[in-house]
């Protein structure tokens, strides 16, 4: 398993910068995920994604909030939002869209939401529509960055398998409860399990409750992941002389950074700014 960024193509370049990419020349370009745990947000610098900060998501953010929000992250690395003269995002929370769209038109700054219509890339689905953009991002960045077939798997609030064909094309995956999501439900359903701290065990037998819930989660989640790209890429292989360990498979999303996560079988690279990387090269092909 590689870190994003020190194999193939990518190695010699800035993260989420393929050779002759074009360079951001406005003031600032704002990129935001919009997730149902965490907004993240980056900018870019030369054509590669900087300065990405992180923030929990209030679903009832008003447009004035959302601003000060989004300030206030900008501040941290010394910059402000009045610097931004234009916004990519990719949101799945319906409530904040039409914040993100009122800040942006207030600021006459043009904001481009990715989506089925504006994301380059096929979708090959009984309805389109449903995809979530963050996942259509996602295999945007696969494609550029790590070329295909490929799978991301997305560890964030729930966890998701996205699935691009050899051509490029999306054509599905798999959704799982996300790990956190698990581990409150245990904690909320049960009298006497308690909320344990996201750590691999040493052993799959735990000789007490947080070390066995520890072990059901966490090497429970690991064996979920590996065994879920396994039967991926056997069935996108399927049919073809393609070998199905040549299919790469890309861990992103908020929970990928974890140590345990390199315990996954079968992932070739961590990278969990994946959605943001997405969204700067969505920048870069679509001109404002």
């Amino acid at each position: 398993m590689v870190p994003a960024g020190t194999a193939g193509d990518t190695a010699k370049m800035h993260p989420g910068r393929r050779r002759g990419m074009p360079v951001y020349h406005g003031a600032m370009l704002l990129l935001v995920d919009v997730g149902n745990t965490n907004i993240t947000v980056g900018t870019e610098r030369e054509g590669a994604l900087a300065a990405v900060r992180r923030a929990g998501t209030r679903r009832a953010s008003t447009a004035d909030e959302l601003e000060i929000l989004l300030d206030a992250l900008l501040h941290l690395d010394g910059a402000t939002i009045d610097e931004v003269d234009r916004i990519v995002a990719a949101s799945v929370v319906p409530s904040l869209d039409a914040s993100l769209a009122t800040l942006a038109l207030r600021r006459a700054v043009p904001l481009l939401a990715a989506s089925t219509a504006t994301v380059p890339v096929e979708v090959r689905v009984d309805r389109p529509s449903e995809v979530g953009p963050d996942r259509l991002v996602n295999a945007l960045a696969a494609v550029r960055l790590h070329g295909a077939p490929a799978i991301v798997v997305d560890f964030g609030t729930a966890t998701t398998f996205d699935v691009v064909a050899p051509d490029g094309a999306y054509v599905g995956g798999a959704i799982a409860p996300g790990l956190e999501i698990g581990l409150e439900a245990l904690a909320a359903r049960t009298a006497r399990l308690p909320r344990v701290d996201l750590r691999e065990p040493a052993t799959v037998i735990g000789r007490d409750t947080a070390t066995a819930m520890q072990a059901g989660t966490v090497i429970g989640y690991q064996a979920l992941a590996s065994g879920l790209l396994a039967r991926t890429r056997a069935e996108l292989a399927a049919g073809t002389d393609r070998d199905p360990a040549s299919i790469r498979a890309i861990l992103t999303g908020g929970l990928s950074a974890a140590p345990w996560a390199r315990g996954i079988e079968g992932v070739d690279a961590i990278d969990p700014d994946l959605t943001l990387r997405g969204l700067l090269i969505l920048a870069m092909e679509i001109p404002a």
